[in-house]
């Protein structure tokens, strides 16, 4: 899981946005609790914000060098998936 979360050198911020109580955002906290000392751990100068909010779709967005963001939908994604995509979004470069 290390490798997996590398982060590439221009990524300046990760965050995560979803809702506390829904079920359409229950892998997303999954994959929080199983994944962010993770994550954190192998890179503790990056901030990894997670932002919770009623009703919201979860989704991940990346912000790189020179202002640029990239988000993605997680919603319908299970653990695994959100794993994949958040392993491709954090090791890109925009």
């Amino acid at each position: 899981m290390a490798a997996k979360y590398g982060f590439s050198t221009g990524l300046k911020e990760l965050r995560f946005l979803f809702c506390q109580t829904s079920e359409h955002s229950a892998a997303t906290r999954n994959f929080l609790t199983k994944s962010y000392p993770t994550m954190k751990k192998h890179n503790p100068h990056t901030p990894i914000m997670i932002r919770e909010a009623n009703g919201i779709e979860p989704k991940v967005y990346a912000r790189f060098d020179f202002g640029k963001e990239k988000m993605l939908s997680l919603k319908g994604l299970d653990n695994n998936s959100i794993e994949k995509q958040v392993t491709e979004l954090v090791k890109s470069t925009i």
